[in-house]
């Protein structure tokens, strides 16, 4: 019974349209008078205790790095970096915006920071060139959710928090996935360019491309100096958050010198109101992780679930389908908060790998960030170039379908993750 007042509850607070942090905590109320137990100072105290962690400190150190990086010059430096990879191709500025989500995502973490920052760099110069603003937006938007599977990844973060996870084993579990999204993209992309008829090339001089390597060197260092850092030890994956932060810092304000002190205001300010944002979700979904365990929601999920459990597979495609349309509907972050108490316990009592199933999870709930109604990706993209968001969903499909299949040979073939986690790990 208590499971079906929380998605009861849960879906009918949703359908109000209140902010989700508020309905996490309508939910923990509800939950809390339906067992007869209303307590709120107790309910006070576990939103209190799930922010007073010491991993989700990288959470706001990372969201800074990302902010002086957009401000500072530093992301631009990446663009042009990429263009000289991959510029000389028949729709180079469409290879150029995956190669530089790969690259930037070893920055940010963050897929709504990379769509923001990248599409308002590339979508007016794909628009400018000939490119539909459908297809560029959909293409942009699509190679964003790269950002949050490459470490540093702060849905990876907040996973391995609650499900208490080593967060280092998860980076290393989603650097060969995210690449093997950028490949699927690229795929698509060669298909789009020979529909479409792309045919923009962007060549480099030997003293421009000498130029171009010079500047990005100190951009292209940080992703390297953050993942090994936290490989070997060097440190924790909070404290490279803040080294991330400070390293960003020192480049743009004094090697590419494009950040001064006025914009520093802004980009605090900023960046505490995301995390804010982040935090009180974190605080809300504490509560009603706390109530779950309370209620025993998890043994009746267990024991819904009970007769697929000797099927693994079979059990993951079910949990991932549920989690695809969760991901429709709600963001990435409750979503981790509320489910993964829910479901790791019945994916451990099937022998599944936790951190196999961490980045699954994680991969697929990236997902919803670009499938309608409510993916927060696609809204940006609708925004940076100026389309209505059907026009958006069309230029989105081809590449979701890549990335959904990506999604399938993870799940039929784990050790695409496990392997090369092990192997990075030592």
């Amino acid at each position: 019974m208590e499971l079906l007042i929380f998605t009861t509850s849960l879906f009918a607070f949703l359908a109000l349209g209140i902010p989700i942090a508020i309905v996490l905590s309508l939910c923990a109320m509800s939950l809390m008078l339906f067992m007869g137990q209303w307590d709120p100072a107790t309910l006070a105290q576990n939103m209190v205790m799930g922010t007073n962690n010491y991993p989700l400190m990288a959470i706001p150190f990372f969201m800074l790095s990302g902010e002086i990086m957009s401000e500072g010059g530093l992301s631009i430096r990446i663009v042009k970096f990429s263009k000289l990879l991959v510029g000389r191709v028949k729709g180079g500025l469409g290879y150029t915006a995956i190669v530089a989500s790969i690259l930037f995502s070893g920055l940010s973490g963050s897929a709504v920071a990379d769509a923001a920052i990248l599409g308002a760099i590339m979508i007016p110069l794909m628009t400018k060139n000939g490119y539909k603003p459908h297809r560029s937006a959909g293409l942009i938007c699509s190679s964003s959710i790269i950002a949050p599977i490459i470490p540093p990844s702060i849905p990876l973060i907040i996973l391995g928090t609650t499900a208490n996870l080593s967060i280092t084993r998860l980076f290393m579990a989603g650097i060969i996935p995210g690449i093997v999204l950028g490949i699927g993209l690229l795929i698509v992309w060669w298909f789009v360019v020979k529909k479409d008829g792309y045919c923009d090339v962007e060549t480099f001089t030997k003293e421009e491309a000498i130029k171009v390597i010079k500047e990005s060197l100190p951009a292209l260092f940080m992703p390297v100096m953050i993942i090994g850092g936290i490989r070997f030890g060097v440190f924790t994956p909070t404290e490279a958050g803040a080294f991330a932060a400070v390293y960003a810092l020192v480049i743009c304000m004094f090697y590419y010198k494009e950040l001064d002190k006025s914009k520093l205001e802004k980009i605090f300010v900023k960046t505490a109101k995301s995390t804010a944002i982040v935090m009180f979700i974190v605080a809300s979904a504490s509560a009603v992780g706390w109530l779950i365990t309370i209620a025993q929601i998890p043994v009746q999920v267990a024991e819904l679930l009970g007769g697929f459990i000797e099927h693994p597979l079979l059990l993951l495609l079910i949990i991932n389908c549920f989690l695809f349309v969760m991901g429709m509907i709600m963001d990435i972050t409750p979503n981790i908060l509320i489910f993964t108490p829910v479901l790791f316990p019945v994916i451990l009592a099937a022998g599944i790998d936790p951190y196999f199933f961490g980045l699954i999870m994680v991969l697929n709930l990236c997902l919803g960030l670009i499938t309608p109604p409510v993916g927060v990706v696609l809204y940006i993209g609708c925004s940076t170039a100026k389309i209505p968001f059907s026009q958006m969903v069309i230029g989105i499909m081809p590449f979701l379908a890549a990335q959904l299949l990506v999604l399938l040979i993870c799940i039929f073939f784990p050790a695409l993750v496990t392997v090369p986690m092990n192997f990075f790990m030592g």
